[in-house]
């Protein structure tokens, strides 16, 4: 089984010492899995740098540049990573049509629907009975690159097939976790785990500031304001704790942590968080319809 992976999926797959915490949660493997693997890139340098990245895995990896036509008609699961306005030049013809027949086809592009893509490789609704590519639609986001993304993969009405739905879950719990959502929260998953990296290093930074203007070196700010971070997170998906209960056990009467939450809470940090993901939201909702123009195509 091949597996051919447009523009830059392998940013995902950099080796890392991270434990892989996902697998113990996996479901059963799929009975086939990809033994070939292959990258389209657009740069030789975009090439070189999949290279070197992957050189400790045992794996080889073939690298087509601007070749994105033989990688799929040799591949089984294609996953297209790329801008969004870029893909029905990609898609949009009829040699790639026929070399998508019968295959799977992930896309983990931002605001662009299964329906969009449906209608560029199928245009005028002439997608065949039978043996035509099967559209999934994914939504990993950066911190991949250590096996600690947080990935939504839409789900259908029908279902997809087991096996199918197994390799789809199968190939991104190689990089972190995975929910299975409805198409209609793919936008606001988007917002929450794709752009929220950002959101949390906003807050990571204004933690260190903090720090830094009480005497604390910067170095070691980063390093403490992370790992909090980190212990947090582990309090509620390993511990199983709600945010709230986290809070209570840290908030005493009369403590210091009680007089920053005011502070916070003055400043209307919940509200400001709650409505940066709802524009997001927003945002994302219009990425694969163009309205946000070709400069803002990502996340």
């Amino acid at each position: 089984m091949g597996t051919a992976i447009l523009s830059g999926i392998f940013d995902s797959l950099s080796p890392s010492d991270t434990p892989d915490h996902s697998k113990a949660k996996d479901p059963a493997e799929p009975v086939k899995l990809p033994t070939r693997f292959s990258a389209c890139v657009t740069r030789a340098e975009s090439g070189e740098r999949i290279r070197k990245e992957l050189a400790k895995y045992e794996t080889q990896i073939t690298i087509h540049e601007n070749n994105n036509l033989q990688a799929v008609q040799d591949a089984d699961i294609i996953i297209l990573g790329c801008n969004p306005h870029l893909a029905e030049r990609i898609l949009g013809n009829d040699d790639m049509r026929a070399a998508l027949k019968g295959k799977l086809l992930i896309s983990i592009l931002a605001g662009v629907t299964e329906i969009q893509l449906g209608n560029i490789v199928y245009p005028d609704g002439s997608a065949p009975s039978f043996g035509g590519c099967r559209i999934v639609r994914a939504m990993p986001n950066v911190a991949a690159t250590v096996r600690e993304s947080m990935t939504v993969i839409g789900t259908f009405d029908p279902p997809l097939p087991e096996e199918t739905n197994k390799m789809v879950t199968w190939i991104f719990t190689r990089i972190g976790r995975v929910v299975h959502l409805p198409a209609a929260n793919m936008d606001a998953c988007t917002a929450l785990c794709g752009s929220g990296p950002g959101f949390v290093a906003i807050m990571l930074e204004s933690m260190v500031a903090g720090a830094v203007a009480m005497g604390v070196p910067r170095e070691e700010a980063y390093i403490m304001a992370a790992q909090t971070m980190r212990g947090t997170t582990g309090l509620v998906l390993q511990g199983g704790e709600h945010p709230a209960m986290v809070r209570d056990k840290v908030m005493t009467p009369g403590g210091c942590t009680v007089g920053g939450m005011l502070v916070l809470e003055e400043g209307g940090l919940r509200g400001t968080i709650a409505r940066a993901v709802r524009e997001a939201t927003v945002v994302a909702s219009q990425l694969g319809e163009g309205k946000q123009g070709v400069n803002s195509t990502r996340h």
